[in-house]
């Protein structure tokens, strides 16, 4: 099956005119997958988990930035730049490769999972290390393209949120309507706005819950964090960019800021491997971290719902975490001795 993508699949809720190029590497129509053992514990009647890594550089950031590189190509940008914790580097370079737009990514010293950092690298894309955290990044990035001649692709560009919440699209068409409350990662918080935006485009309400490291959780404090830290490098962020966006998602779909401690994360990141089949990257577990310690805070809170949690990247995107939680190899056995160690 040819995947359409999202600019021909969703043109006419999308901000596309003739002139916009039909720019396209397979992106949106990412699988619903059920999480019945997670769903238990969490105490809802259904789980399923939205599986963003199966867009075509390993995360959700695709279904923005096919829009945002387009619209760059439609007004004839030669160059285009991002700051990225990661996955907006990897998606940013492969659509400007195939529109034939130069891109330049500046990332956070040692603060980037090397899978991603990879991608950007094969793509073509310059690198610029900063010294700094992803809030400095972002400043120096859009500092630049407000000088002209560049364009930005972060998600503080209106074009990204808009393809971004063709997610919410497809699962109310799964479904035949909105799920009873849908839980997702938040670092920039792009993508809870992006979601909140779709659902309302689609006359829907239902409670998105914002999940933020323990480490990293402004939105939760209500307060920018100045060194946020924590494993979970998708969602290293201390000063989101859509901050308003996403308090205005969050108030008005009477939903839920929460943070999760990392050691949470990296338990809901084993089981969504071990009893889902879903390998995603640590950040992408947060939303199932969060809903096990909401259903832990208020027992039978999501009592007969359906929810949906939001896998927004593949686990091959940091494989350094999964071989950092994974317990070593055993001792090699001889050719005489693989049936016994087989049992």
């Amino acid at each position: 099956m040819i995947r359409s993508g999202v600019l021909l699949r969703w043109r006419d809720r999308l901000p596309v005119t003739a002139r916009t190029p039909a720019l396209s590497l397979g992106e949106g129509d990412t699988p619903l997958v059920a999480a019945p053992t997670l769903a238990r514990d969490v105490g809802c009647a259904e789980l399923w988990l939205k599986v963003e890594g199966q867009n075509p550089t390993g995360s959700f950031k695709d279904r923005g930035m096919v829009v945002a590189v387009a619209k760059a190509a439609e007004a004839d940008a030669r160059v285009a730049a991002c700051a990225s914790t990661g996955n907006t580097s990897a998606s940013a370079a492969a659509y400007c490769a195939a529109a034939g737009i130069a891109c330049r990514v500046v990332v956070p010293e040692g603060k980037v999972a090397l899978g991603k950092l990879a991608q950007a690298v094969a793509h073509g894309a310059r690198i610029v290390v900063l010294r700094g955290n992803f809030d400095a990044a972002l400043s120096a990035v859009r500092a630049l393209a407000a000088r002209g001649g560049i364009a930005l692709l972060n998600s503080v560009n209106p074009h990204r949120l808009e393809g971004q919440k063709t997610a919410a699209f497809e699962v109310a068409e799964a479904f035949g309507g909105p799920p009873d409350g849908l839980a997702l990662p938040v670092g920039n918080a792009g993508n809870i706005s992006a979601y909140w935006r779709g659902f309302v485009e689609l006359g829907m309400r239902l409670p998105i819950y914002g999940i933020q490291a323990a480490g990293a959780a402004p939105l939760v404090s209500g307060a920018p964090v100045e060194h946020p830290e924590t494993l979970a490098t998708a969602i290293r962020i201390g000063n989101p960019a859509s901050w308003t966006l996403a308090v205005q998602a969050q108030r008005e779909s009477g939903g839920q800021f929460a943070a999760v401690p990392d050691e949470e994360i990296v338990a809901a990141y084993a089981r969504l491997a071990a009893e889902a089949g879903v390998f995603c990257e640590p950040a992408s577990a947060a939303p199932v971290a969060g809903l096990l310690r909401l259903s832990r805070e208020r027992p039978g809170r999501f009592a007969g719902q359906r929810l949906v949690a939001v896998l927004t990247g593949h686990g091959l995107k940091d494989p350094q975490a999964a071989i950092a939680h994974a317990p070593p190899l055993p001792e090699p056995v001889g050719v005489d001795s693989i049936e016994e160690a087989l049992r």
